[in-house]
């Protein structure tokens, strides 16, 4: 088996990532790669093209009908965009075509498998940290850990993952094979809820969960917004807790961000700690890693909490008393 197309769906951070890495293959007319969209969508790609890392990038642009029978199909979409694309999914797979998502979550393979069967989905997952800026997308090529995939059973070195290991090779694409597929996926998203969409709702860096400056920074934050509000000091743990559910608030239906993250992973209750994360006390370890084991039995009766009618509450007395530590 050897791949000569590629159709990418979803053209954002991670799909430019792969077309980046693919496409002085294609500029060699050693592989046909294109990106599959339509309408407006479309017509923005092919005047305006993808900017990755400062370069424009002019891939083919195709309709799910001209994108039928490629070899291999690369979904890149946010996970709330996979059941308007699953029509598209469809009309591009033919009998020899390999999917890989590279898509957040644990369930879009199942998605996409119960509508082209499972056979002709390879497990996969990515890790890179690119965001979008003003001048299109950025990441750094080095530093990216890049796509990890592999078979759910034996055979493990398939053809199909020859294949694909024979297309990323010599690009700039980090790429590893794996024989544990499933639970790498599942470590990825315990990563995804665990840490990044804190950090995203808090816009806190990684060191937030083990360095007092960032703690420290979150609690100016909301100290400066408190002010300009020029909220009353007894009325500031309220406020403040009123201001953190906002900020998750727009990651819900109808905010700001709505479908960066599946709308079952935001948090129904929320437990505000006034307590650092540090090797003192035994919640991260050496390297700076939450240890799971000790949080849980640290804060056993405020995780039992967040489970009773008044817990749920981002207002519950428990929250306001820890606000009250950090905003004074």
């Amino acid at each position: 088996m050897k791949i000569q197309s590629v159709a990418i769906l979803g053209a954002g951070a991670v799909g430019c990532y792969v077309l980046w890495g693919l496409a002085d293959k294609a500029a060699a007319n050693s592989l046909q790669l294109g990106v599959v969209a339509e309408g407006s969508r479309a017509e923005r790609l092919r005047q305006n093209g993808c900017t990755i890392n400062g370069q424009v990038y002019h891939p083919q642009v195709w309709t799910p009908q001209q994108a039928h029978g490629v070899d291999l199909l690369i979904v890149a979409l946010k996970y709330g965009a996979l059941p308007g694309a699953l029509d598209s999914i469809r009309t591009i797979v033919s009998e020899r075509t390999v999917v890989m998502s590279l898509m957040n979550g644990v369930d879009s393979e199942e998605l996409i498998a119960a509508q082209v069967g499972a056979a002709h989905v390879l497990p996969a997952l990515i890790k890179v940290a690119s965001h979008r800026t003003e001048d299109g997308v950025r990441f750094d090529p080095e530093t990216t850990i890049g796509i990890i995939y592999g078979e759910l059973t034996a055979p493990f070195d398939s053809d199909r993952v020859q294949a694909v290991r024979a297309l990323f090779a010599d690009t700039g694409i980090h790429f590893r094979v794996t024989e544990h597929i499933r639970e790498e996926i599942w470590s990825k998203f315990r990563l995804n809820v665990c840490n990044n969409l804190p950090q995203a709702i808090l816009g806190a860096g990684v060191g937030c969960y083990s360095d007092s400056a960032h703690i420290k920074a979150i609690s100016d934050g909301l100290r400066r917004e408190l002010e300009a509000r020029r909220t009353p000091e007894a009325e500031r743990a309220n406020v403040a807790a009123e201001i953190l559910g906002a900020e998750i608030d727009r990651y819900r239906a109808g905010g700001t961000y709505a479908g960066e993250f599946p709308e079952r992973w935001l948090p129904a209750g929320l437990a505000i700690v006034d307590e650092a994360f540090t090797e003192q006390n035994g919640l991260v370890n050496s390297t700076m890693k939450v240890v799971r084991g000790k949080v849980e039995e640290h804060f056993r009766n405020r995780l039992d909490y967040l489970y009773s009618a008044e817990g749920r509450s981002l207002k519950n007395p428990e929250n306001l008393a820890s606000l009250k530590k950090i905003v004074g």
